[in-house]
């Protein structure tokens, strides 16, 4: 399993999260990204999510530590 987590003090609410991904992430009544789950199955959508963020706020980690946005 894989845990996601979203920096509330960098998201910029841009939305590409979710609109990329909608089955992970959602934008919250603040219109900043939030997870949907805390933890979810490997997933690349996940990955792909993190890469496109523009504030680079999302962090998705596995048990070993963190796995993305890559580099």
């Amino acid at each position: 399993m894989w845990s996601l987590d979203v920096d509330r003090d960098r998201c910029m609410g841009s939305g590409m999260c979710a609109a990329l991904a909608p089955q992970l992430f959602r934008l919250d009544a603040g219109g900043r990204g939030e997870p949907v789950r805390d933890a979810v199955s490997a997933d690349d959508l996940a990955l792909d999510a993190a890469d496109s963020c523009p504030a680079q706020a999302i962090t998705v980690r596995d048990g070993a530590g963190t796995v993305g946005p890559r580099a």
